[in-house]
């Protein structure tokens, strides 16, 4: 098909040391791609099923998610 365009794969970068376990973003999470571990702390569980909405970087208090394009 020509034109067509790759879909587009986002990646999560996690600050763990800065999570308090707050859960904000696993709940906001529309894909389940984010879980708290047995600690407490957020860690990506289905990085491939991320669609980019950024819900989890925009709520997180201590800014310990960030969501980028993969290979930008």
């Amino acid at each position: 098909m020509a034109g067509a365009t790759a879909p587009k794969v986002f990646r999560l970068e996690v600050q763990r040391d800065w999570c308090k376990g707050c859960g904000i973003c696993v709940a906001l999470c529309p894909k389940e791609v984010l879980k708290l571990d047995e600690f407490g702390k957020v860690t990506v569980a289905e990085p491939a099923a991320c669609i980019g909405c950024g819900r989890c970087e925009d709520h997180c208090p201590d800014f310990v998610i960030s969501v980028e394009v993969e290979g930008k």
